[in-house]
């Protein structure tokens, strides 16, 4: 399975680099958009691109593979994960920074096998950061091994969260509050925008943890499988196990800080995928 896994993923890497030259022909930000759920859940037409020449360059060399891809599914497709072999897609994940050139989105893409992560790829052309990892052989930016930080206590760690795009206002009494309780009992809260950047963050150290709500699959395919594979954990907010359908994620460098974490938090439950 391992030889097999290898193969998928470098035909995927040369197809997500080409892609990123998509996302970098427009550096100083992507003026036309249109609206999906809301008036902060954008959608451009490199989204669409970026996620046709993934699901294109992929299915013409393995075609029994199975796709979800953000765009596919908002234009109808269901989202519906079997065992077979899913590239799990959000062609530009952070749309609304690349909608302002605000310099932090990324393409995300996992593989998911037995409905296991078992690759992923997670990269921002405007920065030259290339997230990376397969199972069993480690997380890399750059081509260079990364790790989780050790931090276990949340008065010690830089917590990654966000708003999301919905405005449902039980769910946005939940964020409010989840701000005050990071923000009191944590060292920092730091928010880039996407929710893919905010796992690799984790997996490289630069954050301790990461929980966010109303997130989907296609957001969090690529950095459970970086965030394992640097030595973190990826669970479920309320601590059990991680569900890829559940819109639900929380992962953190160390066992003893997810589950502090999740103690911690207000808890929302979305409608899943």
């Amino acid at each position: 399975m391992s030889d097999a896994i290898d193969e998928y993923f470098e035909v995927a890497l040369g197809l997500v680099k080409s892609a990123g030259n998509l996302i970098t022909e427009h550096v100083n930000g992507c003026k036309v958009f249109e609206l999906k759920s809301s008036d902060i859940d954008l959608v451009t037409e490199v989204d669409k691109k970026v996620e046709e020449t993934l699901i294109g360059g992929l299915s013409k060399i393995f075609p029994t593979h199975k796709f979800i891809g953000e765009e596919s599914v908002a234009d109808g497709a269901k989202c519906v994960l079997t065992d077979d072999p899913t590239w799990i897609i959000d062609p530009v994940d952070g749309t609304l920074n690349f909608v302002h050139g605000f310099p932090h989105s990324c393409i995300s893409l996992g593989l998911v096998i037995n409905k296991e992560s078992v690759a992923g790829i997670i990269y921002n052309p405007m920065l030259q950061q290339l997230f990376t990892a397969k199972k069993g052989q480690g997380a890399f930016l750059n081509g260079r091994q990364i790790h989780v930080s050790k931090i276990k206590e949340l008065n010690k760690a830089l917590v990654a969260f966000e708003a999301g795009t919905s405005r449902d206002e039980d769910k946005m009494k939940v964020v409010r509050g989840n701000f005050e309780l990071v923000v009191s009992k944590g060292q920092g809260m730091r928010s880039l925008g996407s929710a893919a950047l905010n796992m690799a963050m984790v997996a490289m150290g630069g954050a301790d943890a990461n929980f966010e709500f109303g997130i989907h699959a296609w957001d969090v395919a690529a950095g459970d499988i970086l965030v394992r594979e640097a030595g973190g954990v990826c669970i479920d907010p309320a601590g059990g196990p991680f569900d890829i359908l559940s819109r639900r994620v929380l992962c953190a460098s160390t066992p003893e800080l997810a589950e502090e974490l999740s103690k911690t938090i207000l808890q929302f439950y979305p409608e899943r995928d």
